[in-house]
Order: structure tokens, then sequence, then C-alpha cells
């Protein structure tokens, strides 16, 4: 049995999520999956490092499956480039140790959030940068953000949804550069809960415009209590930038 690794970058806008849905084949794994089953013969199931959600987008999401076909790493790549939709491309594909697994493995993800801070938002980032007309305290956001840096209980940060057992995670870095209207806060972690990226980034816009102070982000994490932190961003912001092994 061969273990394949594949790293992916894809445009989530027109997709449920990357996980496979019963009720729709508009997913990422879906569509990764019925192509790969076609090429091998064999019913594929892939593992992700993580199942973005519906709008996200990823430059480098990985995963693998275990195939017992003979098909070379080149002729696989070939084959999906030729039967995926256009907006999921697979960058590499590498045949790896039998003990490799793109979830349990990882040691660092970083996501990056971005953001059209200009008055007027350009239509050919629109689907992937969210407007936020009002100007933003750049400032103020890298203050609160020193906050989030080390292990933390991120109760206040995690969807209502989430069925994760502990709420506990570390954060590496923080970081937010901005350009001509454009900010983009990347923010490196061990792992993420739900919507954590998305809650944390609607928090430091609201730093961003006076709401709350930098030093709030302190008294926010310890409340462990959802209810008092800000309103989750777009999803359409929010890409999987990298994944460490």
């Amino acid at each position: 049995m061969r273990n394949i690794k594949l790293v992916i970058s894809y445009d989530g806008s027109r997709y449920k999520g990357f996980q496979k849905l019963a009720d729709t084949d508009m997913t990422i794994q879906g569509k990764l999956e019925t192509v790969l089953s076609k090429l091998t013969g064999e019913n594929i199931e892939i593992t992700a490092s993580g199942r973005t959600d519906m709008g996200v987008h990823a430059i480098s999401q990985v995963a693998n499956f275990k195939t017992n076909s003979y098909e070379s790493t080149n002729k696989i790549q070939k084959y999906l480039y030729m039967y995926l939709p256009e907006d999921i491309v697979i960058n590499s594909v590498e045949e790896v140790d039998e003990r490799f697994h793109s979830r349990y493995n990882v040691k660092s993800k970083t996501y990056v959030y971005k953001i059209d801070n200009n008055e007027y938002p350009s239509p050919f980032t629109r689907k992937y940068r969210a407007h936020v007309p009002k100007k933003l305290d750049v400032k103020k956001m890298k203050d609160a953000s020193k906050y989030l840096i080390g292990e933390h209980d991120f109760s206040s940060f995690v969807s209502s949804k989430s069925k994760k057992k502990s709420n506990i995670r570390s954060i590496y870095a923080v970081e937010i550069a901005s350009k001509d209207g454009n900010i983009d806060i990347y923010v490196r972690g061990n792992g993420f809960l739900h919507n954590m990226v998305r809650i944390i980034v609607g928090t430091l816009i609201d730093v961003g415009h006076g709401k709350i102070e930098p030093n709030q982000m302190q008294n926010l994490i310890l409340a462990k209590n959802r209810s008092i932190a800000s309103d989750t961003a777009p999803a359409k912001g929010l890409v999987l930038y990298d994944v460490k092994y």
C-alpha cells in the first residue's frame, strides 16, 4: 500500500467547504476523491491537514491518501490537472512514508486573512478580500495581537458549533502587513478551532475601529466566553497559507 501526499491550492468561493458532504458534490474533498477513484479504480478516501469552511481558500493545503495503484506521481498530478475543476490545482504529488498523516503530523499551520481597507473595493479581489471601508488603526491591531501569542484557552474565539474536547491552542506568531489599503493578517499556530482565526480577525477589526482597546484582548482571552468577543469575519478573506511538518 502506497501513501501519496498532495499539496493543493483552491479557490473556495463556490464550494461548501473542504469536507465531503452527503447532500452535495460541491466540496473540495468530494471533487478530489471522485477523480482519484476513477484514476485508480479504487474507493479513495483522502485525509487533509484541516477542513476549511465554506468559502475559505487555500494556497497550500496538504492531504494524503492510500492506494494500491502503481501510477507514477507524475501521472497522478497530470490526471488531476486534466479532470479537476480549474479552481482546484495540485501543486505537487509525492510518495511518502506509510506513517505520514497529513493531520496528526502537523507541527504548525499559518492562515492569512486578507482585508481591503479602501473606501471602495477592487472588483478583482472582491472574492478574496473582505471589504472594510472604515479606516483601521493598524498599530492598535498589532498591539492587541501580542496578547494572542502563547498557549491559551481560546474559548472566546471558537464557534459554538465546535465539538473539540479542549479549546487550548498555541499561537506562535501574528504578523500584520499593510500596503496600499490592503491589510494581511498572518496567524501561525499549532492548530486552530472552528472559526478561530475569523473571530480573532473580527476582534482585531473592532480594535482597529476603536471599539476595543488593545489591552482588552487579554481580558477577552481570560473570560473564555464567546459572547463577549466580536463577530466572525467573512469567510472569503481567509486563506490556508502554509502547513509545516
